[in-house]
């Protein structure tokens, strides 16, 4: 869901004269690019982040450890879940940094568009183009850039020399584009190592990517840390306990739920040391503790969704949509149950190119029942029977519903048991930002 804005209606131009989705190739940008000066050229230090899941995570731990630095940090994520103006963080010295004003933004997509022209490009990449514009022109110690798909082709893959690439988790998603085996798709990851640039690669589950990702980083001479075999991290009383070449960092663990995170806020840290941004010790240990990345296992407090539900009941939000996103949120609801015991309703929203099945197979034995629901800010949902098919098919019960608010009430309308119920809602960040906004809690 996008909220109306000056920006916003400048991107609605944008979505008129240009197709939709992706066409992965750097030439149009390039041409793009050249004519608005080449900003790209102009950047502060850059990290450049892929993965399939953990990548916006990896993100969140290093802009809270460098703002707890007192770094200047501009951050480009996508998508965005309510707002287009949460693709472009802008840096301020000393405190936190924030959104991209509406005005500045709008000014920005203007110049984009007005210097493409009617030229063949996609929205993307003016898009892309616009992160290039604002991030050049507003001092800031570092830029932390996301792919948006893929890698190598992807619009971002224009910076020629970032300080450190950094690659998350790889597992099968957007099979249409990358190719439908782990091995393809670590291969087209690895596009962002660059020629002797500093490069890490964080935790993987499968062995094949992580051989691909290394021997990529060997072709290209990139100085290059491994998760598991340069550093890694673990908890420990309740701490999290890095460790890397230069010893052991003890550290609060993450406010954002999951093991997978301490996977992904130890990538963060390796990064940082690695691409020469060198954190300090106190920093480390205030980001990590204090970093924020709204839409991954989010609990809702407050707003109409809360209302709907039985008192006490536990509501969380998770943009995760492919298979290895559903076994990290399976593995964080499990140990939420090692704590305390909640019967588990899932309400799931998917896009039409997404699995369904590999998504759902990984909540086998936690889930009491699945509503499966329409997307409403996307034309490209799965419809909620076929959808509740899927589940069926992995071994859950489960039943097509009109809303999340509706699942919500038919759970709790007559609940009169203990221990009372957690929602679990997920399967698209799409979903993720209708709930947000919904729930008057779109991220600023």
């Amino acid at each position: 869901m996008t909220v109306t804005s000056l920006a916003g209606t400048e991107i609605d131009r944008l979505m008129l004269r240009h197709p939709k989705g992706f066409d992965l190739a750097l030439d149009r940008i390039r041409t793009l690019l050249a004519t608005l000066g080449n900003p790209h050229l102009r950047l502060p230090p850059v990290m450049h982040v892929a993965g399939t899941n953990g990548k916006g995570s990896i993100i969140a731990f290093a802009r809270a450890i460098l703002e707890a630095d007192g770094r200047a940090v501009h951050v480009h994520t996508s998508p965005h879940l309510v707002s287009w103006h949460e693709r472009y963080r802008l840096g301020r010295h000393g405190q936190p940094g924030r959104l991209v004003e509406d005005e500045v933004l709008a000014r920005a997509v203007a110049r984009a568009a007005e210097a493409n022209g009617d030229a063949p490009i996609t929205v993307f990449e003016i898009l892309t183009a616009v992160t290039f514009l604002l991030f050049s022109e507003h001092p800031a110690d570092a830029a932390l850039i996301e792919v948006g798909l893929g890698g190598r082709f992807d619009a971002t893959n224009v910076i020629e020399r970032p300080d450190v690439s950094v690659v998350g988790t790889i597992s099968l998603d957007h099979e249409a584009y990358l190719g439908d085996r782990v091995e393809l798709i670590a291969a087209e990851k690895a596009g962002i190592f660059k020629r002797g640039v500093p490069a890490v690669i964080g935790h993987q589950t499968e062995d094949v990517a992580l051989e691909v990702l290394k021997a990529a980083a060997d072709r290209v001479s990139a100085p290059l840390l491994v998760y598991g075999e340069d550093f890694l991290a673990y908890e420990e009383h309740g701490r999290l306990v890095y460790q890397d070449e230069r010893g052991l960092l003890d550290l609060p663990t993450p406010r954002l739920p999951g093991r997978h995170q301490l996977f992904n806020a130890a990538t963060a840290i390796a990064a940082l040391r690695h691409g020469g941004f060198e954190p300090s010790e106190a920093a480390c240990e205030t980001g990590i503790a204090n970093a924020d990345w709204p839409g991954r296992l989010q609990q809702i407090t407050s707003g109409p969704l809360v209302a709907a539900a039985v008192p006490g009941a536990e509501l969380w939000l998770d943009g995760g949509h492919n298979p290895g996103a559903g076994v990290a949120i399976a593995e964080a609801i499990a140990d939420m149950e090692d704590r305390v015991q909640r019967p588990l309703f899932l309400i799931v929203g998917m896009l039409n190119t997404k699995d369904p099945l590999g998504f759902f197979k990984a909540f086998g034995g936690l889930v009491r029942h699945v509503f499966t629901v329409p997307i409403a800010s996307s034309e490209a949902g799965l419809d909620p029977d076929d959808l509740a098919d899927a589940a069926i098919e992995a071994g859950l019960d489960a039943e097509p519903c009109d809303s999340v608010e509706e699942a919500i009430r038919l759970v709790s309308t007559n609940w009169q048991s203990e221990p009372v119920p957690r929602f679990l809602i997920c399967g698209s960040l799409y979903l993720v930002g209708d709930v947000l906004a919904f729930s008057g809690l779109a991220p600023s």
